[in-house]
């Protein structure tokens, strides 16, 4: 079908800006968590190879499970009525992806510390970064909310576009279900092991989406008037400071745009400036985020309709 892909991605975009996420018992990406808990329950006790080999296992089998009854199932739709099939792959493709959502968690965390309520503003942080947020100060939370504003950006909205834009559905539902399993088991302590394979696979997948990322920051800086130079000089010197490979790109960039320092307490320093931190600061990454995801948006169609044109 002319120009589907095109059509499922205005239509999942639509669907982001106007309804933004369903409530947790609803969302597909909460599905995937319970289904995610089921399986680690099945954990083999023993040593480092075992449970590496186990969790490599279930997230190829999740993917399989997940992505090829939806891909049988939306052929046989769109065989049957092209415009269920438009709206159904719209509404799961925008499961992927969370940019309202993204900016929401950030505007709560913002309206908490204007209103002078940090202890809220702990709480509604926690959405947002896996540090412990109980001893964060005012600055260190606008910090943890611009950080988030660059890195999520990637996560919550590049990559998943990404991968539509290379293979489809399928490509944004495999991204986001490996991004699931790094979120819960991806880190070091309980689940280091069997979590390893999860995280290496989901640093492969950003490793461009990150770049590009950073990339649209720097233009957005342009766009919104803060600062490009900085951005760019900032990305480049910077980004190898944290201990992902990917993380440090984005918000090494948002830092520079802004001229402020980000840190996360004994990990790294991020130093984009003198610039304090403040509430207009946070609202600047927002919309910097907003301007980096709309040029992004707009490359997608551009793609879409290519190869809508090319068939």
């Amino acid at each position: 079908m002319e120009f589907s892909g095109l059509y499922i991605l205005c239509g999942a975009l639509l669907l982001d800006a106007l309804i933004g996420e369903a409530s947790n018992p609803q969302h597909p990406v909460a599905w995937l968590g319970k289904l995610i808990s089921l399986e680690l329950k099945s954990e083999p006790s023993g040593g480092a190879r075992r449970r590496l080999f186990f969790g490599a296992v279930i997230v190829v089998v999740t993917c399989i499970a997940i992505v090829l009854p939806v891909w049988l199932g939306l052929a046989f739709l769109l065989s049957l009525n092209p415009v269920i099939y438009i709206f159904v792959s719209a509404y799961l493709f925008k499961s992927t992806f969370a940019l309202r959502g993204l900016w929401k968690a950030v505007e709560d965390v913002r309206l908490c510390l204007q209103r002078n309520d940090p202890a809220e503003a702990r709480l509604k942080v926690r959405s947002l970064v896996s540090r412990d947020t109980s001893g964060l100060s005012e600055e260190q939370l606008m910090s943890a909310a611009v950080e988030s504003c660059a890195e999520n950006l990637c996560d919550s909205f590049i990559a998943p576009l990404f991968y539509f834009a290379i293979l489809g559905l399928p490509g944004a539902l495999i991204y986001r279900i490996v991004n699931t399993f790094d979120a819960m088991i991806g880190y070091h302590g309980r689940w280091e092991y069997t979590g390893k394979f999860a995280a290496r696979l989901d640093d492969a997948l950003n490793y461009i989406p990150a770049r590009l990322s950073a990339l649209l920051i720097v233009f957005a800086s342009g766009i919104c008037r803060t600062d490009a130079n900085g951005s760019w000089r900032t990305m480049l010197q910077q980004h190898d400071r944290t201990a992902s490979p990917n993380a440090g790109w984005t918000m090494c960039s948002m830092a520079g745009s802004l001229g402020v320092e980000l840190e996360k307490n004994g990990e790294y320093t991020l130093s984009g400036g003198n610039a304090a931190l403040s509430n207009t600061v946070v609202s600047q990454s927002q919309a910097v985020m907003l301007t980096s995801a709309g040029i992004w948006g707009l490359i997608i169609a551009a793609v879409e309709a290519l190869i809508g044109l090319a068939h």
